[in-house]
């Protein structure tokens, strides 16, 4: 209801209750509140990314990155708060990000900048391998992605950004806008992965929105106190509903990120689930002047603690210090090669090399030697991007001599626990080298039962229950004699040792395939994902660490010559050339079942096609959010047009004045309706005769005696409303439908019109 005033609307005062405008006592300019609610909302749309990445350092790098942003952004606008706001505004824009590049550089790549936080140009190229390594990780990969430099790097990089932007937003009350970007980063998870809806940080996202809108409507100077909240609740509770409605009817099984068919090479044993990816992709290339490639390793594990084999960890020293004194001795022949590698697709703190090298070539100073398996590590590079060359070794030694030496003895570490193994370890150990009279024998004889009384599978370690590398597993796949790799080489490791035998395990990868390619006199392999591998070497003092392949189906199984073969006879057959790794033939990986298209053969080279339903549920829900604040303007037009037509005219001069911040036309409380109603039939060049039906209206319900009848008011508003949009500019007009800012700015009651 509508009443009549007493005085001019000018002179009235306040009356009890009604809101208190804070054009009349401006706030205090604040700089904790709004550097900490976007630094909040920043690490709300990062949570969701723990759930695709490993943890890992790259979380706490993040952290440091928004503390430091924010903390910049709180110094910076109370040292410059008497400047001019555009100063004030780019000296902390600038100051943000001169502090962010530091931080992050300190962080990721502090060995290569100057001071450990100014740029140089090995640290600008070290980011953009990284980056390119990252994008690799991503598209190639399968969540959870391993926490990499590279994923560190971008996710830092990255999330510095958000924090700079989000703090500017919150600092210039754009709540919608910082509402909008910490949800559509959080959200990114969840969409390309197509994975199981996040209540919790939906809940927790909506409450952010909540006192994102709550900030703003506190501090804009025109807004009342108390009416702001009901708008952000209706508003954060709407997306809320939306978002968790929708989300739960998305595909769970799908992934839009990639083939997910990359790989990511940490140091441990968990290969089953690369090697199980339903398309292979080329991970790395070769090229050699022999006619087989070597097999290339990444890292060793010889610490086994009854549940998972652990990296090696020993020192590491520069590239120019080489890679240590030679384990073999001068009467052991050998052979110097050069192999070059190229890293296409694989994510790793590891460069494959073969062993034993002894000189590298084309690397950064970031990658580091690791004398004591011959290995290149780094703590900041990634392994995608970068083509080298790598001296190795060819160790040669006879028959006689590798028999001549028993292998060393295990290392026994006094501060490890002793690990109790399945019984079944040690009786098939000596079963098997019983009638061997050799350790070199022994491991033959061990390598070969392996190969003829075991079968390669993928799946029958998930489906028996023991897809593991623990003392259980070893157990259970000594029982089923089925598995793949990693079984192989764990079961035959721990039997070695049980022997008395100096073992480890070495991931890596198979040589890969001959193609026609050609790189100068050089032939060229393709080593593709499905091809990372896992064998045991154990140590021969004097000639080095042996390898051994006793992977059924896999490679070409080791085995020396005698030292003298030239009495052969012609037609006898040829004896393998004496090797110190696994050779390969005509295998180059596992033969995997893919179950793509049926039991049909004949359809198994179909392309496989991606169900369009999952990417348009997420488009039309993407949409949909991003709509949601027009939808609601719409609404609440619609209600103010019907409550017109009735003849309110509190609900037609209410939409007009939201009309008026929608297309940011100039709105001021200290006018009255006929001199605003002038001001917009002279510079918006309304019609008069509209724009008095309504002030006529405004100003019957406030002084004319009650018992007018009501007459429709819609058109005129309508007309009015359609020529106050004529007024101004498309892309005004489209901001003012797709992000109406009337939802956030602030509202107000007609002066001399109590509603």
């Amino acid at each position: 209801m509508f009443r009549a005033e007493q005085s001019a609307p000018a002179a009235a005062a306040p009356a009890v209750g009604s809101p208190r405008w804070h054009g009349d006592r401006e706030e205090p300019y604040g700089v904790v509140a709004p550097a900490a609610l976007a630094a909040v909302a920043t690490m709300v749309a990062m949570w969701p990314y723990t759930s695709v990445i490993s943890p890992g350092a790259w979380s706490f790098d993040v952290l440091l990155v928004v503390i430091a942003v924010a903390g910049t952004g709180m110094l910076l606008r109370r040292l410059l708060r008497r400047r001019a706001p555009w100063l004030r505004d780019v000296g902390t824009f600038a100051g943000q990000i001169a502090v962010a590049v530091a931080v992050v550089t300190l962080l990721i790549a502090g060995d290569t900048a100057f001071l450990g936080i100014i740029p140089t140009s090995t640290t600008i190229a070290l980011f953009g391998a990284l980056g390119a390594a990252a994008v690799e990780a991503v598209v190639f990969g399968s969540a959870p992605l391993d926490a990499s430099p590279a994923l560190a790097a971008a996710m830092s990089v990255g999330f510095a950004v958000v924090a700079i932007l989000m703090d500017h937003l919150v600092a210039h009350r754009s709540a919608v806008l910082a509402a909008l970007l910490t949800g559509s980063i959080g959200a990114v998870p969840m969409i390309v992965t197509l994975g199981e809806t996040n209540v919790v940080w939906f809940v927790l996202f909506g409450v952010t929105v909540l006192l994102l809108f709550r900030f703003t409507a506190r501090r804009h100077p025109e807004s009342p106190r108390r009416s702001s909240t009901p708008v952000a609740v209706a508003v954060g509770a709407a997306a809320l509903v939306t978002a968790v409605a929708i989300a739960p009817a998305l595909p769970l099984s799908t992934s839009v990120a990639g083939t997910g068919v990359g790989v990511t090479v940490d140091a441990s044993l968990r290969l089953g689930d690369d090697l199980r990816q339903p398309n292979p992709v080329e991970v790395l290339t070769v090229a050699a002047e022999t006619d087989t490639a070597p097999y290339l390793r990444l890292t060793t594990l010889s610490r086994f603690d009854g549940r998972v084999w652990q990296p090696d960890q020993g020192d590491l020293q520069s590239q120019d210090d080489g890679f240590g004194a030679p384990e073999w001795t001068g009467d052991v022949a050998t052979e110097e090669q050069n192999t070059s590698i190229r890293v296409l697709r694989m994510s790793s703190s590891w460069l494959p090399v073969p062993y034993p090298a002894t000189d590298v070539q084309g690397l950064s100073g970031s990658w580091r030697v690791s004398p004591d398996n011959r290995t290149l590590f780094s703590r900041s590079a990634d392994a995608v991007g970068n083509d080298y060359t790598v001296t190795s070794s060819r160790l040669a030694p006879t028959l006689e001599q590798i028999r001549a030496v028993d292998a060393a003895a295990p290392v026994n570490d006094p501060d490890t626990e002793s690990v109790e193994l399945p019984g079944i370890v040690d009786e098939l150990a000596a079963e098997v080298t019983a009638a061997a009279s050799t350790d070199y024998d022994r491991l033959i004889a061990l390598q070969n039962w392996f190969r003829s009384d075991f079968t390669y599978s993928l799946e029958t370690p998930v489906e028996e229950g023991f897809d593991g590398t623990g003392a259980e597993a070893v157990g259970a796949f000594l029982e089923e004699r089925s598995g793949y790799c990693v079984h192989f080489a764990g079961a035959f490791a721990l039997m070695a040792e049980s022997l008395g035998m100096q073992v480890r395990i070495v991931v890596g990868y198979l040589p890969g395939s001959l193609t026609d390619e050609k790189r100068g006199t050089e032939s060229v392999f393709s080593v593709t994902s499905d091809q990372l591998h896992s064998w045991p070497e154990v140590r021969f003092p004097g000639i080095g660490w042996i390898p051994f392949e006793p992977t059924a189906s896999l490679g070409v199984p080791t085995a020396f010559s005698p030292g003298t073969t030239e009495g052969s006879d012609p037609g006898s057959p040829s004896t393998p050339a004496p090797t110190t790794a696994p050779q390969t033939e005509e295998t180059s990986g596992p033969e995997i079942d893919r179950n793509d298209a049926g039991g049909d053969s004949a359809s198994g080279d179909e392309l496989r096609t991606l169900d369009p339903a999952p990417v348009l549920l997420t488009t039309l829900g993407a949409v949909a959010l991003l709509l949601l604040p027009a939808a609601i303007r719409i609404v609440e037009r619609r209600g103010r047009m019907l409550r017109a037509r009735r003849g309110d005219p509190a609900a037609a001069w209410a939409e007009l004045r939201d009309t008026l911040i929608d297309l940011l036309l100039p709105v001021s409380d200290a006018e009255t309706p006929r001199v605003r109603a002038a001001g917009l039939v002279d510079e918006s060049h309304v019609d008069p005769a509209a724009m008095r039906r309504l002030t006529d209206a405004v100003e019957r319900a406030n002084y004319a005696r009650s018992g007018d009848v009501p007459t429709d008011l819609s058109p005129a508003l309508r007309e009015v409303i359609v020529q106050l949009r004529r007024s101004v500019d498309r892309p005004t007009r489209v901001r003012a439908t797709l992000l109406p800012r009337s939802l956030y700015a602030p509202r107000a009651a007609e002066p001399g019109v109590a509603v």
